[in-house]
């Protein structure tokens, strides 16, 4: 199970490039930022439970709701203008 602990550094890698895609002006990209952002969560709470750190666990789920409320909110909009 030591591979877990370097867990860390692709899920690191993982979100910086989710992010980076997110701020994309073109809506393909930042549709896959989505998804890559969801793999990310996946892999920090891999990592938080195998470190037991549980505080990132229940911040990574609360991150993977709120953009999935963010994701659903910007689809149901007209013309794609979510409001809060």
């Amino acid at each position: 199970m030591d591979y877990l602990t370097h867990l860390q550094w692709p899920a690191m890698v993982v979100t910086i490039f989710a992010s980076w895609l997110v701020g994309s002006k073109a809506k393909r990209k930042r549709e896959t930022g989505f998804w890559i952002f969801l793999v990310s969560n996946v892999l920090w709470v891999v990592w938080g439970w195998s470190a037991g750190a549980y505080a990132l666990i229940v911040m990574q789920i609360g991150l993977a709701t709120l953009n999935i409320r963010g994701a659903y909110k910007i689809e149901t909009e007209p013309s794609g203008k979510a409001g809060a």
